[in-house]
């Protein structure tokens, strides 16, 4: 992933069986990684955690991500903070639809939209390469912003149809 003067900001990687075991992790400019992107086994709404850098324990969760409901018409997933136990509430939400190639990420319940995702395509069947714009507000963690994208990537390869467009 680059920033919008080509500079590498961030890489992706799936691990060994990584289908099966449905596992990414995010790297920095550097190749350290920042987190790991992990599929919970067993999960009615399809639930991916997200730990602190290659880490799969408990201890280092930071958020977890989970469709909003079973069937969906429009993508809409809950994006809970580790520290939300109880899960009264979801600390984020991601909202967007596979026709229209966007997507947004709101502060909870709200309509504040902290960030902005657009897929774009350009060039023709075979040669065809996908863009995606991804704006993000003052004081929100980019890189928080990018691990939801590469999160909604995941459940999109796990599921075998497009969630992103």
């Amino acid at each position: 992933m680059e920033d919008s003067d080509g500079n590498i900001l961030f890489n992706v990687k799936g691990v060994a069986f990584s289908v099966i075991h449905h596992r990414r992790i995010l790297y920095d400019a550097a190749g350290t990684p920042i987190v790991t992107i992990q599929r919970k086994v067993k999960s009615a709404h399809d639930r991916w955690q997200v730990f602190r850098g290659d880490s799969k324990e408990t201890s280092d969760l930071i958020f977890s991500v989970k469709r909003s409901s079973l069937f969906q018409l429009k993508l809409k997933l809950d994006v809970i903070l580790a520290n939300n136990t109880k899960e009264d509430f979801c600390d984020f939400k991601l909202i967007g639809g596979w026709l229209e190639r966007s997507f947004a990420v709101y502060a909870g319940e709200s309509s504040t939209a902290v960030a902005q995702m657009n897929k774009t395509h350009t060039g023709h069947a075979f040669f065809r390469k996908e863009t995606k714009n991804v704006v993000v507000n003052p004081n929100i963690d980019y890189a928080f912003i990018i691990a939801l994208i590469v999160t909604l990537d995941a459940i999109q390869s796990s599921a075998g149809t497009p969630v992103a467009g």
